[in-house]
């Protein structure tokens, strides 16, 4: 299946977890990984599988993979199957309470992802997923790596 896994990354962590997930034994034969701006809207186009990922910032994904989806065209991805994936800081280790309430009517990256790709014509084949970073700047929570090939394994 040929794969492409869209990223962006303010501290590595998302980058890091976009390798992982290239790993995955069903993805790892035909899957191109870039950086958002380093992507052609060309470059998607005749891919199967497109997973998108980015950091939650201000409650919802980074302006440059924001920008990108909003320039594909209304039925791009019409045909494709895709997932969001996107790194957060653990709900419940958010103090205080009141930050937390904010962050959990805010919401996270990977949802807004998600309902981007569906309106350029994606099948999601997976619920947005979000992974743990220990605070803002990271690093990854443990055995977040492991599980991002996981989740990868089954996505179909």
């Amino acid at each position: 299946m040929k794969t492409f896994i869209m990223y962006d990354s303010v501290f590595g962590n998302t980058e890091k977890l976009a390798q992982s997930i290239a790993l995955a034994p069903s993805i790892k034969k035909n899957c191109v990984v870039k950086r958002v701006t380093e992507t052609t809207i060309e470059e998607i186009y005749g891919v199967e599988l497109l997973l998108v990922g980015s950091p939650t910032r201000g409650f919802r994904p980074t302006e440059a993979i924001a920008a990108f989806l909003k320039k594909l065209p209304a039925n791009a991805l019409r045909g494709v199957k895709a997932a969001a994936f996107d790194t957060r800081i653990p709900l419940d280790s958010i103090k205080p309470a009141i930050f937390r309430a904010i962050v959990k009517r805010g919401g996270y990256a990977a949802p807004m992802i998600a309902k981007e790709l569906t309106a350029r014509g994606a099948t999601l084949v997976a619920d947005p997923e979000g992974f743990f970073v220990e605070s803002s700047e990271g690093p990854l929570a443990a055995g977040e790596l492991e599980r991002a090939v996981q989740w990868a394994v089954a996505l179909k």
